[in-house]
């Protein structure tokens, strides 16, 4: 009996150990300290795996998720940048003959008109906006070959910073993630293209406890490597009927006349990445600003509200919204047919902007096409194909 009850007594002991370690606070000014130290050991990895280094700038930013982890996303470094023109000069940013419309959240971000689209290569983005193109006169050169020795040197150096630095961002938890992206949060929206170049999607991601177990000896750095996941993959340009009719569904379905929640201005796009899935990529409204203190909120049918009031109605949307988009995902992903089973469909939701509201600045849902198929065919239930789909939150506002 008494052991019984020493038992019970540790048990107990061990749980309230844990939820103290689960519940502990992060020091956010340690965090960020410890983040822009990252940003730049990172930057410079990545600009000692070119000639030149020190031509052109590598900006890199890094943010912290609870329970997810740090991500780092580098400049989508394209081969071009990189490589000297035949007038002797070295290559670099250059927006000529782009036209870029700034635009921000609760605005009509439908200004894209055709006498803007010049030479078909105008940008919409949340923020200011730089494009890499080579330099007029650049000599010739083998541009797929060329990729992908840029793409395997970023590799490189977002592989050699997880192993021998992802230690330092010392408040991670071993179950939080170390990614190192080229892909941004979806600020932007291509129209046309450069030159009808693809760029690469390029994703590193490490876990904090192989890196510990590294550090302590107990991994080779071999074995890290094999465990540190790797996705390079090539936007694909090629236009996919089924890819297509699925955009038109969510523009439709977030329309501010059929949303019950937040809506979007028909601006959904997608980008297909070969080997990997299909990130769709959105952004939704909650209200119009119609004066400095005057809302219009279309899916409430309200008119005139105060900035308090539309907060408060923003907030209480949230999980509805969440709930809405998540079924939505289910039930029209099924009408994709060109992902293979192993591959990812992707919602990368910009959201409405809020102020000190307490809901995240971003969503990111992933599933897989095979629990589609599965879902689909009648193998698996709603609720387990529900509870398949990841959910990774942006920071909140």
């Amino acid at each position: 009996m008494k052991s019984r009850l020493r038992f019970i007594v540790m048990m107990a002991v061990m749980a309230l150990v844990s939820f103290e370690g689960f519940s502990q606070k992060v020091d956010e000014e340690r965090m960020q300290r410890d983040i822009e130290v990252a940003e730049n050991i990172l930057s410079t990895l990545l600009k000692q795996q070119y000639e030149k280094r020190s031509c052109f700038p590598i900006e890199v930013s890094g943010s912290y998720r609870a329970g997810y982890g740090v991500t780092f996303t580098m400049p989508n470094i394209q081969s071009n940048i990189y490589f000297g023109t035949s007038d002797g000069s070295f290559g670099g940013f250059n927006s000529d003959g782009i036209t870029i419309i700034e635009t921000t959240p609760e605005n009509d971000a439908a200004q894209i008109a055709d006498g803007q689209r010049k030479n078909n290569r105008a940008i919409v983005r949340g923020g200011a906006a730089r494009a890499p193109l080579a330099k007029k006169g650049s000599a010739k050169v083998d541009r797929d070959s060329v990729k992908d020795e840029s793409s395997q040197r970023n590799i490189k150096a977002a592989k050699d910073f997880i192993a021998d630095y992802g230690d330092l961002i010392g408040q991670l938890a071993p179950n939080e993630r170390i990614i190192v992206t080229n892909r941004s949060e979806g600020d932007y929206m291509w129209f046309g293209s450069f030159d009808n170049q693809s760029n690469s999607l390029i994703t590193v991601e490490g876990v904090k406890s192989d890196i510990l177990q590294y550090k302590q000896g107990k991994m080779t750095r071999e074995q890290l490597m094999a465990k540190i996941k790797v996705v390079n993959s090539e936007r694909d340009t090629e236009l996919q009927p089924d890819l297509e009719l699925l955009t038109s569904i969510f523009n439709r379905l977030y329309r501010s006349d059929l949303s019950k929640t937040y809506f979007t201005q028909e601006n959904t796009y997608y980008e297909r990445l070969k080997d990997f899935g299909v990130i769709y990529h959105m952004q939704v409204y909650s209200s119009n600003q119609q004066d400095v203190d005057n809302w219009r909120m279309p899916t409430l049918s309200l008119e005139d509200v105060d900035q308090a009031t539309r907060d408060k109605k923003v907030k209480e949307l949230y999980p509805l919204f969440t709930k809405s988009i998540k079924e939505d995902i289910l039930e029209y992903g099924r009408t994709l047919r060109s992902l293979k089973d192993d591959e990812n469909l992707i919602f990368d939701i910009r959201m409405t902007r809020c102020r000190g509201c307490g809901i995240p600045s971003s969503l990111e849902y992933t599933i897989k096409y095979s629990v589609l198929k599965d879902y689909a065919s009648g193998k698996i239930t709603k609720e387990a194909a529900l509870g398949k789909i990841s959910e990774k939150k942006g920071e909140e506002q």
